[in-house]
């Protein structure tokens, strides 16, 4: 989009990065890594703002794909105890506060390797892997990413059908954003706003 997504605004004051932030903590997520590569500088500046907790780790490969950024969260959180990590996208900041929670239920339930909110042959996010896995992504190849990983070990029981069409929407283009961002109500407070330059 020409810009950091993690910094485009959101209804009720929120950007992108914040709105997600928020939503892991309000399921109850207590420790929230934020992989920052390209505008890292800016992108915690602008989050410093917001009061929420979370801790930043710089991706320096970023430019290579984002599985690098993947790995590098991975190296931040692996540690005894860690059973498992949830992933979510900067650009897909409108999932809820109970999808992230249905998907760490189910994943309580099942330990399935991986637990994924589905809408039909849609998959979305936020998406859990197990430590079981994180050996197989710290060597996986950076052109395919994890996706053959995560599709190699998605199973019936990890697959959370979910209504939250947040779970599923991705904002890559100007477009995306001016239909899901500025064309909606936010609730009532966001309405329609003139795209930040």
């Amino acid at each position: 989009m020409g810009r950091a997504k993690a910094t485009l605004p959101l209804d009720n004051g929120d950007t992108f990065l914040t709105r997600i932030v928020r939503t892991f903590r309000d399921a109850g997520v207590d420790d929230v890594i934020v992989v920052v590569g390209h505008d890292a500088e800016a992108i915690a500046s602008s989050f410093s703002q917001s009061g929420l907790a979370a801790r930043f780790v710089m991706n320096a490969g970023y430019d290579r794909g984002q599985l690098t950024s993947l790995v590098a969260g991975l190296a931040v959180i692996d540690r005894p105890g860690v059973a498992a990590v949830l992933v979510t996208l900067v650009d897909v900041p409108l999932i809820s506060a109970a999808t992230v929670r249905a998907v760490v239920e189910r994943y309580r339930v099942s330990r399935a390797p991986v637990v994924r909110p589905t809408s039909g042959a849609r998959h979305g996010h936020p998406l859990l892997i197990d430590r079981s896995l994180f050996a197989a992504l710290r060597g996986a190849d950076p052109a395919e990413g994890a996706k053959p990983i995560v599709r190699a070990h998605a199973s019936t029981a990890g697959d959370l059908e979910i209504e939250d069409e947040g779970a599923f929407t991705d904002i890559d283009t100007e477009e995306d954003y001016r239909r899901w961002v500025i064309g909606r109500s936010g609730g009532g407070e966001g309405g329609r706003r003139p795209l930040p330059e």
